[in-house]
């Protein structure tokens, strides 16, 4: 009992003593979450349809744009999670007063949100939610949870060359280099450009094209736990409210191009 009691003192003393860092090029702002929940413009909000408790939730919530001065809409920003997923994010979605509107909930530690599932944490200490998000095709990787630190970048493009399609590659495939850039860099590496920590890298050794046969990638992408199913899988499925028919064919185009500019070489023993 006393060593429970000890770990819950230590829990509440770590949400209460959050803090969410952003990284701009004008400088360095740690935020505490007392700070954010007490922000001038923080407020009450509804979100009918969240991605991650797949219920509607009520958050305390700072639109993301106050927290980024000096933001410009041609800026690009990642947001970095406690266990290494990294949502890369143009300023301009961020930034919109139309359509989507981002924001950062926050965790209050004397109202704690419920757990992601059975023997997991919350979503928590912040969230990027969004309100309308059917109004600028927000993808599910676009709301990062347990965000630990924002921070301004060069595009994906600057940072990343390994990742480019030929110059001369087809209008899907550059498509599909930017459906990668929406809904897998979250997770993956591939020829081991970018920034996550989360998932396997999608070229390096082998390329997910080169090894799922007839219509099996396909349907993994759209229901990863049909084909492999475990109770640590964290993939998330890519309905065609998501990813449509067009969208699935170009994606699928990029990594199959990508399959042959491979950047890196196989490991040893591999």
């Amino acid at each position: 009992m006393r060593a429970l009691l000890l770990a819950l003192l230590v829990l509440s003393g770590t949400a209460q003593a959050a803090q969410l860092e952003i990284h701009l090029s004008g400088g360095q702002r740690n935020w505490s979450s007392s700070e954010l929940l007490s922000h001038p413009q923080a407020r009450d909000i509804q979100i009918d349809e969240d991605v991650s408790y797949k219920q509607p939730m009520r958050y305390r919530a700072v639109p993301i744009s106050a927290l980024l001065d000096g933001v410009t809409a041609g800026d690009h920003l990642q947001a970095v999670a406690l266990d290494g997923f990294a949502a890369e994010l143009p300023a301009a979605t961020l930034l919109a007063r139309e359509g989507a509107k981002a924001w950062l909930a926050i965790e209050d530690p004397q109202r704690p949100w419920p757990p992601l599932a059975k023997h997991k944490p919350s979503a928590g200490p912040f969230y990027l939610v969004w309100t309308d998000p059917a109004a600028s095709q927000i993808g599910p990787e676009q709301w990062p949870f347990q965000v630990a630190r924002i921070r301004q970048l060069a595009t994906v493009e600057q940072r990343f060359p390994a990742l480019l399609p030929a110059v001369d590659a087809s209008a899907e495939i550059h498509a599909g280099f930017a459906l990668y850039q929406k809904n897998c860099m979250a997770c993956h590496r591939l020829n081991g450009a970018g920034d996550s920590e989360f998932g396997p890298d999608l070229n390096i050794p082998h390329s997910p094209t080169e090894y799922f046969t007839g219509d099996f990638l396909r349907q993994y992408i759209r229901a990863p736990q049909s084909l492999r199913r475990w109770p640590q899988g964290r993939m998330p499925g890519f309905s065609e409210q998501v990813l449509n028919a067009m969208e699935l064919e170009q994606l699928i185009d990029y990594l199959q191009h990508m399959a042959q500019r491979k950047s890196s070489p196989v490991p040893d023993g591999t």
